[in-house]
């Protein structure tokens, strides 16, 4: 990864359109408020261009391209069977974030089972800059605070860097955030570094599957919905965690095969669907309930 570069570069990077100004953001965040000690981290990347910009994980972008690939190269042969391996790193953090620009409309992209929610958020970060200053990393930044999402938090900007925006759904400050973080500690966003790229396609389509194949895992389709819409869906999600699964299941043994498979606990690969559902609702809730301090507690509440 290239140092954080001076600010000529990002003037070069605003007049070069064709190229997007990648930020990198160590995200370290505790899933768990039980076990506080156990803290995790993802890299992050902040792109941005002329028209937005985009907040995801590197890792989960990776994943993804692969998984989506190898589908893609199924389907090429496609026999009426297409087999889904899980794949061993696919990252910790699924959600993904889009800001237009100018209003600075915002999206939350995150997955419940095989549909994948566009939230559209309703509430503007409503900041108080405060007069500490300290250096971080290579800039000179300014304290702010805010109130948001069902967390209290403490930025770091820097009017070095001529973006209003931030990791997450967080912009609106006179220069770029360079640190954030909630009082409790629980999830922190640190600048690590930043280069410019071409332009990078982040949309999750899926490869296009014969008879309305669905296939579970893969993103599914995009439903854009209020934050209370989205609640109502998570909330019957965590009531029957493999309802999605099953539907999908039935509908599609009327005309293709679709091979899921997962191993269990002590190794044993299971395919009998019955058996599958059983261990994905059983993993789901023991899932949930390890990930109970999430970045905004409000939208799942």
């Amino acid at each position: 990864m290239k140092k954080i570069l001076a600010i000529g570069c990002f003037l070069l990077g605003i007049a070069a359109q064709a190229q997007v100004n990648r930020f990198f953001y160590d995200y370290k965040f505790i899933p768990d408020s039980n076990h506080k000690e156990d803290v995790k981290s993802e890299m992050m990347y902040l792109d941005i261009d002329k028209n937005g910009s985009n907040y995801y994980s590197r890792t989960k972008f990776v994943s993804d391209s692969t998984s989506r690939a190898d589908i893609e190269k199924q389907l090429k042969s496609f026999s009426g069977n297409i087999s889904v391996s899980r794949r061993d790193n696919q990252g910790q953090v699924s959600f993904k974030v889009t800001k237009n620009y100018p209003d600075f409309t915002t999206y939350l992209l995150r997955s419940i089972a095989t549909d994948q929610y566009k939230i559209k958020e309703d509430q503007k970060p409503e900041w108080k800059i405060l007069q500490d200053k300290q250096k971080i990393g290579e800039y000179n930044t300014q304290k702010a605070t805010t109130s948001f999402g069902g967390r209290e938090w403490i930025a770091w900007f820097s009017t070095d860097i001529p973006f209003q925006d931030g990791p997450y759904k967080f912009y609106g400050l006179p220069g770029l955030i360079v640190k954030i973080e909630d009082t409790t500690g629980s999830h922190i966003m640190t600048l690590v570094g930043n280069k410019t790229v071409a332009p990078v396609t982040t949309d999750s389509k899926e490869p296009e599957l014969p008879q309305n194949m669905r296939i579970y895992g893969m993103g599914g389709k995009e439903i854009e919905v209020s934050e209370d819409q989205f609640r109502k869906a998570w909330k019957s999600y965590v009531n029957d965690p493999t309802k999605n699964m099953r539907e999908m299941m039935m509908k599609n043994t009327e005309t293709s095969k679709v091979s899921f498979k997962v191993t269990s606990s002590d190794g044993k690969e299971i395919s009998d669907p019955n058996q599958v559902f059983r261990e994905m609702e059983k993993r789901t809730k023991e899932t949930l309930a390890k990930n109970n301090n999430p970045i905004e507690p409000d939208l799942v509440k």
